[in-house]
C-alpha cells in the first residue's frame, strides 16, 4: 500500500492521501518492523527515501552524517530528537532550535 502511494506521489505527481496520512502509515510500518525485524525487506519504504533511485546515480557516503528528518508529533518525540542530536555532537554546548509549522508538505 505504501509503495503504491510512493508511486502516485513521486512518479505520477498525483497523491491520493495527505502527507499526514502517509506519515501515519509509515509510522505503523516502522513500528511493525521494529517489533518484527525479520519482516524488514531491502525494498521496504522504511529502508529508502522517495522513489527508486536511477541506476545512473553513483552511491556516495556523506562526509558528515545526514541526520534523520523524521517528524515529531508530540513532546516525547521532540525530546527524543533533541537527545539524538546531542548524542551525535562531539562538542556539548547550548543548542538553539527554530521550529516551523509544516503545512501538508510545505515548510513555512
Amino acid at each position: 500500500m505504501i509503495n503504491n502511494h510512493n508511486y502516485r506521489y513521486y512518479v505520477l505527481d498525483d497523491p491520493h492521501i495527505s502527507d499526514s496520512e502517509y506519515d501515519d502509515f509509515l509510522r505503523q510500518l516502522d513500528t511493525l518492523e521494529k517489533e518484527n525485524p525479520k519482516l524488514i525487506t531491502p525494498d521496504s519504504p522504511t529502508q529508502r527515501v522517495g522513489a527508486e533511485p536511477l541506476s545512473e546515480f553513483k552511491t556516495l557516503t556523506h562526509t558528515v552524517p545526514m541526520l534523520s528528518l523524521a517528524n515529531a508529533k508530540n513532546k516525547d518525540e521532540l525530546i527524543d530528537f533533541d537527545e539524538r542530536v546531542i548524542k551525535s555532537l562531539e562538542e556539548k554546548g547550548n543548542l538553539e532550535y527554530m521550529g516551523e509549522p509544516k503545512l501538508d508538505g510545505l515548510g513555512v
